[in-house]
């Protein structure tokens, strides 16, 4: 007789078998009731712990997997618990898990999970060394990704100038993006652009090839436009920029990350425009969805341009508490804040507290370069409120950064515009002292002694003068203006040095041609300019080897008179044909003849008041009438005679 199979084991042994058919066929809530009846008559059973885990983890639930490692004490499950830690974005945990495992050896899975976990730390030089090794030992199925994720870390690397980056080869559309990073950040934007086309057109093949949606294709698409239109801003193509950004915030994107960083670049590129709309941008920069997706240098620039749009808006209140927040969240940015909150009392007229808070962190802070830009900050105040002495005491409470060739000039600039010369020419001696006492020569000094010599020199101080140019010459030892001057200052000062330095000035034969001698000396010096000019031009293209041409003159041609189409020359042309219509003999004739038996006069005139005063009848001359002047103006000529009547005749109508 066969034995009675144990309830129990038959129970264990179906459920695992179910177990391994969904896991394969991808249904885990399926394959963890299978578990949890595995569980339910055999709770020790460590290979169920382990399924359930898995489960739980291909569910996206965390969080729970977390708390039944814990609740079941797997002190085994490194990996899975670690994963867990890192998923709820607690990678400080999920480093700690793997560092006290205390194992001589990771295994695979574990060191990549570490090196992830430190990506995710921003400790990108302990990453890298990571990424190498594995690669190094690694060959299978995921070697791409690991190349990607190699870029990435190289690309964040990059952000120091000091790291050197090897060439890494670039194969996916992943690597090329990651590789156009490298590029941005040493600011060739050109070349990055052209490599995020390049990944552009390689994504679009290569998930098309995999049969994805449009939709997806999108998706994986927008984080490329994003950076591509990065690299037009930068290149000052702000308008194609933010139609990019637009378009990519109007399809909504699932990646915050993604609605960040292009929320943050239209806000940048916005500026003081739109400024409501800035807001919404920046509020979806700074939401919660995006604190654990964006690196720390990507946050610190989004709280920065929160600052500056309130500073926009002229929220003083609120200027003052968000910059306050900002040095308390990132200490580094502490000098920012301050120069926020400065601009802010400035714009509110309190011009007193804004320098105030400006010196005492001048005063208390270690950095040099932030307590040098702070009185800078302080001088620009000063100046804005018209206190150019009080800018002046600040400039020259720098010390020996005061003779720095920008400061010198400055200061110049503020004494002259004071009227206070001799400071100004004080000031430029004792530079120039100082710069020959201490034998310096960083940057180029050429600019700042050529103004000291000039300045010097119109000042009468020749002595000074030629110092300058002295040092001004050992920069420029083939200057011959500089030696020029110098042979002027010292012939002021120093005869006998002018002397010698002049016989290092090139001849005369060298500097000029003998055609240009001749034209010097044929040239009116009482003539105009361009006079001397035509006159020189003229005797340089009389040369000996080339030939006379004499010009000819240019005759105006003198048109035959045009006569009409019946022109007939034996009848002599009408004398009155210059005249107009209405002073002709013929015209005068019509008129008569209209006008034979009715005279017309003023208004209200009698018919004998006009044949009294109608100078055309002669016989009324004779007659009794009133006296006349003795002296009568002579009757103008036609061309001078006023046209009587003003109006023309219309078509088919009267006067």
């Amino acid at each position: 007789m066969s034995k009675d199979i144990n309830p129990k084991e038959a129970i264990v042994k179906t459920a695992y078998a179910d177990v391994n058919k969904f896991g394969q066929n991808g249904e885990f809530d399926k394959s963890m009731k299978a578990v949890n009846r595995i569980l339910a008559v055999a709770p020790d059973d460590h290979t169920a712990l382990h399924c359930k885990i898995i489960c739980l983890i291909q569910l996206t639930k965390f969080e729970e997997a977390l708390k039944f490692i814990e609740k079941n004490r797997l002190v085994t499950l490194i990996f899975e618990k670690a994963y867990c830690e890192y998923r709820l974005n607690k990678p400080n945990l999920a480093l700690k898990t793997i560092d006290d495992a205390n194992l001589p050896v990771l295994p695979p899975n574990l060191k990549e999970l570490r090196t992830q976990v430190l990506y995710r730390l921003e400790r990108y030089d302990e990453c890298f060394e990571s990424y190498k090794d594995i690669i190094k030992h690694t060959n299978d199925y995921y070697e791409d990704e690991r190349r990607t994720n190699f870029k990435a870390v190289a690309a964040n690397l990059a952000l120091d100038t000091n790291n050197v980056i090897p060439e890494i080869p670039e194969d996916t559309y992943e690597q090329y993006f990651n590789g156009s990073f490298i590029l941005s950040i040493r600011q060739r934007y050109s070349e990055a652009e052209k490599k995020l086309r390049v990944s552009e057109k390689l994504c679009r093949e290569s998930l098309e090839e995999d049969g994805a949606s449009e939709e997806e294709i999108r998706e994986e698409m927008d984080i490329i436009k994003v950076q591509t239109a990065y690299c037009m801003q930068m290149q000052g193509k702000t308008k194609e920029a933010a139609a990019i950004y637009a378009d990519v915030l109007r399809n909504k994107p699932k990646d915050p990350a993604l609605i960040a960083v292009a929320s943050n670049n239209l806000v940048v590129i916005n500026k003081d425009q739109h400024v409501f709309d800035s807001k919404k941008k920046i509020r979806a920069a700074m939401a919660d969805a995006c604190e654990h997706k964006l690196t720390a240098r990507q946050k610190k620039a989004v709280a920065l341009n929160n600052c500056l749009l309130a500073l926009f808006t002229n929220a003083s209140d609120q200027i003052h508490q968000i910059s306050t927040k900002l040095a308390e969240q990132y200490p580094d940015m502490c000098f920012q804040s301050l120069l926020i909150r400065a601009v802010q009392f400035t714009k509110d007229k309190k011009h007193k507290e804004a320098v105030e808070l400006l010196q005492k962190h001048a005063a208390s802070t270690a950095n040099k370069e932030e307590a040098f830009a702070s009185k800078f900050a302080i001088v620009q105040f000063l100046l804005v409120q018209g206190a150019r002495k009080e800018a002046i005491d600040v400039l020259l409470s720098l010390g020996e950064a005061k003779y720095k060739p920008g400061i010198v000039s400055a200061l110049v600039t503020l004494y002259l515009g004071m009227n206070n010369k001799p400071a100004a020419s004080e000031l430029l001696r004792t530079a120039v002292d100082w710069y020959k006492k201490n034998n310096v020569s960083s940057g180029d000094l050429s600019d700042m002694w050529r103004q000291a010599a000039e300045f010097h020199l119109r000042g009468g101080a020749t002595e000074t003068a030629a110092s300058s140019l002295e040092e001004l010459l050992k920069l420029k030892p083939n200057d011959v203006r500089v030696l020029a001057q110098l042979v002027i200052a010292y012939a002021q000062c120093n005869p006998q040095k002018a002397l010698e330095v002049s016989k290092k000035l090139p001849k005369l034969e060298t500097l000029t041609t003998a055609s240009e001698i001749d034209a010097l000396e044929a040239a009116n010096w009482v003539m105009s300019t361009k006079a001397a000019k035509k006159s020189a031009n003229a005797k340089i293209d009389q040369s000996p080897g080339t030939p006379v041409v004499e010009k000819k003159k240019c005759h105006k041609r003198k048109r035959k008179g045009k006569l009409p189409k019946n022109y007939n020359a034996e009848i002599p042309p009408d004398p009155e044909r210059w005249l107009p219509k209405y002073e002709r003999t013929g015209f005068r004739k019509k008129r008569d003849r209209r006008a034979k038996d009715i005279i017309k006069g003023s208004q209200g005139m009698s018919s004998q008041a006009a044949e009294q005063y109608d100078m055309s009848n002669r016989a009324n001359l004779n007659k009794s009438s009133p006296a006349t002047p003795a002296y009568q103006e002579p009757t103008p000529g036609p061309r001078q005679q006023h046209r009587k009547g003003g109006q023309k005749k219309r078509k088919g109508g009267r006067f």
